[in-house]
């Protein structure tokens, strides 16, 4: 066995950000047998236990990086170009991973995506270091509840992107790790095709169908989808005390992306 397939079996691995994804990503990291450190921008004493029940270990930010394999960013995209300093200082063999997604209502209008440049793109020169994309198309609840062994019938697939054969292939293997199908869906260029508003984008799918999904993405179309969507959901909740039922926004996202 070489030293590279024992890195890949037990990668050491660290994770920005304890949200839903980020603690869902932790919990299941570790339970497949990686050496999995999280951090949060409030200190390591206020990570939930939950994203620790299985071996994590809650970390400072600056001790995330250090000695790592993977460097997953699951933080909102506009806080992406805080952590310049810290990723670009990476080496160059580190795999950076970020699950993030651009929504103006959150992240504040940023004109180059506005104009359409790539999200994971925009990512790439705003942390100074080369990412693959990955888990940015699967709903929290989903991704933490609906994770299944290999083949499983219902097993939902995940879309992966990067420039690098390598990067991709680890993308790939701790997406199958959390207990979903990896889809290799090209370069970074092409990681429009999983963006908000696109048909494969929080919609469900399982490895069968998301080929063609990503395929019949039209990518002019996605911001208004996206608009549309966070619109309808925005006038469901505006009473402040309505709750959207489980499986809504895989509906909703069906109804108007595919």
């Amino acid at each position: 066995m070489d030293a590279d397939t024992r890195r890949k079996q037990n990668m050491k691995i660290g994770i920005i950000g304890a949200g839903f994804i980020g603690k869902t990503l932790a919990r299941n990291l570790a339970a497949a047998g990686h050496d999995v450190k999280v951090a949060n921008s409030r200190g390591p004493e206020t990570i939930e236990a939950e994203a620790l029940s299985t071996g994590a270990r809650a970390v400072t930010t600056a001790e995330t990086v250090e000695g790592v394999d993977v460097v997953i960013l699951s933080i909102p995209l506009f806080k992406l170009p805080r952590l310049k300093p810290l990723i670009s200082a990476l080496p160059s063999e580190t795999v950076v991973i970020d699950t993030s997604n651009y929504y103006p209502g959150r992240d504040n209008r940023i004109e180059a995506l506005e104009q359409g440049q790539v999200e994971s793109e925009w990512v790439q020169e705003q942390i100074g270091h080369p990412i693959a994309k990955a888990w940015n198309m699967i709903l929290s609840e989903s991704f933490a509840e609906k994770n299944h062994p290999a083949g499983h019938p219902d097993r939902l697939a995940i879309a992966v992107a990067a420039d690098s054969e390598r990067e991709r292939n680890i993308a790939a293997e701790l997406v199958e790790a959390t207990g979903f199908d990896a889809y290799h869906a090209g370069s970074i260029r092409e990681s429009w095709r999983f963006q908000p508003g696109a048909p494969g984008y929080c919609t469900e799918l399982k490895l069968g169908a998301l080929p063609a999904a990503l395929a019949a993405t039209e990518r002019a179309r996605l911001p208004a989808r996206r608009d549309f969507a966070m619109a309808i959901i925005g006038e469901r909740l505006s009473d402040g005390k309505s709750v959207l039922e489980p499986g809504y926004i895989a509906r909703l996202n069906r109804l108007l992306y595919t």
